[in-house]
């Protein structure tokens, strides 16, 4: 089970991240330069109007979004971790997944927050982040 708490400890990792409340939903996000990657996520009233017309519920707990690298990203997350990475009928066409925290292994909740900071982070940030790694960024 992970926390808000433990999200913030992956961003806080992270060159250039910087956390923040949002406005529309006041719930905390974190962005570096190009936008946000992270940010807490609760239902909104279409949303569960939405989800009701499928037959599905949100699930009960704290949920994150994350931005994916485009839709082939978002398809293999939702094929791969189907039990705690989810979307919802407004993030149709949005490179986004969202995380119940309750239910994702800590491993896979900072790897799926770092992904989406390399979405999010200028190229000579995350090519110097990637190399003090050891990986190369392909």
């Amino acid at each position: 089970m992970a926390t808000i708490d433990d999200v913030r400890a992956i961003a806080r990792t992270l060159p250039q991240s910087v956390e923040s409340i949002e406005g529309h939903g006041g719930g905390i996000a974190w962005r570096v330069g190009t936008g946000m990657y992270a940010w807490e996520r609760g239902p909104r009233k279409s949303d569960l109007a939405a989800l009701e017309a499928l037959g599905r519920e949100w699930p009960p707990g704290v949920v994150i979004g994350v931005r994916t690298d485009g839709e082939e990203g978002k398809e293999a997350l939702l094929a791969s971790f189907p039990d705690v990475i989810f979307t919802i009928p407004h993030f149709d066409g949005y490179p986004a997944v969202l995380i119940r925290l309750d239910d994702i292994a800590p491993d896979l909740l900072a790897e799926v927050v770092s992904d989406a900071w390399l979405v999010k982070a200028p190229k000579r940030v995350a090519k110097a982040w990637l190399a003090a790694r050891g990986l190369d960024g392909a």
